[in-house]
């Protein structure tokens, strides 16, 4: 199975970076891990609702440009659905036992992800009602996957 994360915006502080070189480490004995960044848009103070969607527009353009037709695509979302650790590592098994061996999840910006991207997923996911960093995301994320890759294989992992 092949992971991609496709993430806008680049991960500043040492220990995010740090973090998620961990996981990727300790993923790559399970699945095949690729992540691809694009740039963001710069949000000036008190950008009006049609700047922010001009802005999320064009983040998504870059994060489409990424996407390949095979990939199953997940966003990453506020409102999407939750699942707990061993439901996440149910669907992920059921992707690779229905022949979508390339799940995409998908990270957007401070703004959030535009319309024409979660048009296109496949699945929603929602880790909470709190707004995260979208740095922190990507080690929550690929501590998830991780996670889900150990219930998956029958492994101890700590509760």
């Amino acid at each position: 199975m092949k992971i991609i994360l496709i993430v806008v915006g680049k991960v500043k502080e040492k220990f995010y970076r740090d973090a998620i070189d961990e996981y990727v480490k300790r993923l790559s004995r399970y699945v095949k891990l690729e992540i691809i960044t694009v740039d963001d848009e710069m949000t000036p103070d008190g950008a009006s609702e049609i700047v922010m969607d001009e802005i999320k527009r064009k983040e998504g353009e870059r994060i489409l440009s990424k996407i390949k037709d095979n990939y199953t695509v997940c966003t990453l979302e506020i409102n999407g659905k939750r699942l707990t650790s061993e439901g996440f590592a149910s669907w992920i098994n059921n992707q690779g036992i229905n022949g979508n061996s390339n799940i995409c999840f998908i990270i957007g910006g401070s703004l959030g992800l535009h319309q024409d991207v979660t048009g296109r997923a496949n699945m929603h996911l929602s880790f909470s009602d709190m707004t995260f960093p979208h740095q922190l995301m990507r080690v929550i994320l690929l501590e998830q996957i991780y996670r889900a890759e150990r219930i998956i294989n029958n492994e101890p992992y700590h509760k």
